[in-house]
């Protein structure tokens, strides 16, 4: 117990000198309250839970940072309020500061002082595997807020000087955080479950696959742009290398027949309780996760809020628009008109890609125990947590089951997922795609997705989606197929802004664009918005309304027009997000760490 209690107080030490300190973290980690540190693998295994613990988790509150909701930085999902960092609202007073490198100062201390241990080899090489993962982590997330950051290895002295160098290109920083991984996926051990919830061999492949795949196409489409954010000296040859060691690390993990994606054979609710089971230990898919346990008091908040069918938050036209029909076409023209007619239709899994229908609510599915289920239509007229935003309530991630859950703050255990096998067949796909290699490659690839999902098998020319008003109507068929299928699959997970911002989608997706919900004018819904209709506890005024009441309800279009759909952010929007294609693809520098460097670092574009 005294041993425990000494080791308590020695990693809480090094996690306040890791966390508390400036940028580069220079004040020394080597003076610790008990000797012999890091001297077992079991002081490296608890060393190492500090990293853990800072993975991104679900949220608590309604609106608050957290993986299901993240998608609202996006076209995805949308709140009440505007997301600032889309909106170009972020100025140099919001600059944050440079978390990463404190942890990545603790990491390096860990990778100088590790050799202390005794015990079992393959143990300490496998914490170094993950100490090498973490590296990676957190210069992979600087990357891609601030692009060119200093790649530090060791642990700096506390001379000032230490300080005084300038940024890395981020090429080099990306090169050095690939031969991490690769070093990572030497040394961890094999697994064939996340039971263990630590990384493994797979899960750093995956990651390498994710980095170099955003790298690759961050590189390609900003330099086509011609826009200040992409590397000026880089070749079209070494962009490739990017595109294939991301295809290379997936076909890796592909090829090892370790994984699969989880399916009973049952596509209206297979891919739904894959993020509702709160115990992935087993699961076939998921490969690295986090476990959360209310009666520890270790829960998030999902299910209260959005088993009122509300939330404040909720599904954008643009997404639901993007899942195919059920055939495996694009939902455009009478189709679509005629389905948008009554609410609800243009959900239903007879006619559409059954995981919409499990992303979006639709009319009397559960949504809490005893026999609470969705209403016939969505709260739009409602506030705070109870009211739904677009007309399309975010389904994904409910406990309709739970009672707790569905009723209290910290009740909910939905996992936090970080790592699953349908993301590398996305990042196996999309980089033969890049490469232009033989389609069949992809078709085999993303065929495990379509039958969890009851769709037919990717055909390239059947999918592809000539609408003037699609953003990716220009894209070869074969790219905008694999580019909607990760939309689709990875919906409300938190991954959609980093595939616009790797993309240099913003000016198709964002910049000037307003994201729409339901139809209103033109379906059932503005039918029942009469003094006995749905509606007349909370009537919805748009346009000229009666005498004593005010406007609160938007809507596109003029009045007179046939079809008009929920435009949420008509008022405050009214020129669209204000995202500045010069400047918002990376967050500005805070200027107190410009001068910690000695002005070696300089500011990012257009800040």
């Amino acid at each position: 117990m005294k041993y425990k209690i000494h080791f308590f107080i020695w990693i809480t030490c090094v996690v306040a000198m890791s966390c508390n300190k400036d940028f580069l973290d220079k004040q020394p980690l080597d003076v610790l309250s008990t000797a012999g540190n890091l001297a077992s693998t079991n002081e490296l295994r608890l060393y190492l839970n500090q990293f853990y613990e800072t993975l991104p988790g679900q949220p608590t509150v309604t609106g608050g940072i957290g993986i299901a909701f993240d998608d609202t930085n996006s076209d995805n999902l949308m709140l009440t309020s505007v997301n600032a960092r889309i909106n170009g609202d972020l100025a140099l007073s919001n600059a944050a500061k440079m978390d990463e490198y404190s942890r990545i100062r603790a990491v390096n201390y860990f990778l100088e002082n590790y050799t202390n241990a005794k015990g079992e080899q393959a143990l300490i090489n496998g914490y170094l595997g993950e100490a090498k993962f973490f590296r990676a982590w957190f210069y992979f997330s600087l990357i891609k807020k601030y692009g060119d950051v200093t790649w530090v290895s060791k642990v700096l002295s506390s001379d000032d000087d230490a300080m005084h160098v300038p940024r890395t290109s981020r090429v080099l920083v990306i090169d050095s955080v690939l031969a991490d991984l690769d070093a990572a996926a030497a040394l961890l051990p094999l697994r064939t479950n996340s039971a263990t919830m630590r990384v493994h061999k797979d899960v750093a492949l995956a990651f390498k696959s994710r980095v170099a795949l955003y790298e690759a196409t961050w590189q390609k489409y900003h330099k086509l742009k011609a826009d200040p954010f992409w590397t000026k000296n880089i070749s079209d040859e070494k962009i490739r290398d990017y595109f294939t060691q991301a295809k290379n690390a997936a076909l890796e993990v592909m090829n090892s027949k370790r994984w699969s994606i989880a399916s009973t054979g049952n596509p209206l609710e297979d891919y739904k309780n894959l993020f509702l089971t709160k115990d992935l230990s087993a699961s076939t898919e998921v490969m690295l996760w986090r476990k959360y346990n209310p009666g520890e008091n270790i829960g998030h908040s999902i299910s209260k809020y959005l088993s009122t069918g509300g939330g404040d938050i909720g599904v954008t036209l643009s997404l639901v628009d993007d899942y195919l029909t059920r055939q495996g076409a694009p939902f455009t023209g009478t189709a679509r008109s005629q389905a948008q007619a009554t609410y609800a239709a243009e959900l239903m899994p007879t006619l559409r890609d059954p995981r919409l229908s499990q992303t979006v609510a639709i009319p009397g599915q559960p949504l809490r125990p005893n026999g609470g289920v969705v209403a016939a239509l969505p709260p739009v007229n409602q506030s705070g947590f109870n009211r739904n935003t677009t007309g399309f309530p975010l389904y994904k991630y409910i406990e309709y089951d739970d009672v707790a859950a569905t009723t209290d703050d910290f009740k909910s255990s939905v996992p936090a997922i970080y790592f699953r096998y349908a993301e590398v067949l996305l990042n196996y796909a999309e980089a033969v795609a890049e490469l232009g290699e033989d389609a069949t490659l992809i078709k085999t690839a993303l065929q495990p997705l379509r039958d969890r999902a009851g769709m037919p098998g990717v055909d390239f020319n059947r999918e592809y989606n000539t609408d003037p008003a699609y953003p990716f109507k220009d894209l070869s068929p074969v790219l905008q197929s694999v580019r909607r299928e990760r939309r689709i699959e990875q919906a409300a997970e938190g991954t959609r802004l980093d595939d616009i911002l790797r993309w240099a989608a913003a000016d198709v997706l964002l910049a000037k664009k307003r994201p729409l919900g339901v139809l209103f004018t033109g379906s059932n819904m503005a039918d029942e918005n009469t003094a006995t209709g749905f509606y007349k506890d909370a009537m919805l005024y748009y346009d000229t309304p009666p005498a004593g009441k005010s406007v609160n309800f938007y809507l596109t279009g003029t009045p007179g027009d046939a079809r008009r759909y929920m435009d949420p952010y008509q008022k405050v929007l009214p020129n669209g997000f204000g995202f500045k294609l010069q400047r918002d693809y990376l967050l500005p520098i805070q200027d107190r760490m410009l001068l910690l460097t000695g002005g070696e670092w300089t500011q990012n574009p257009g800040w």
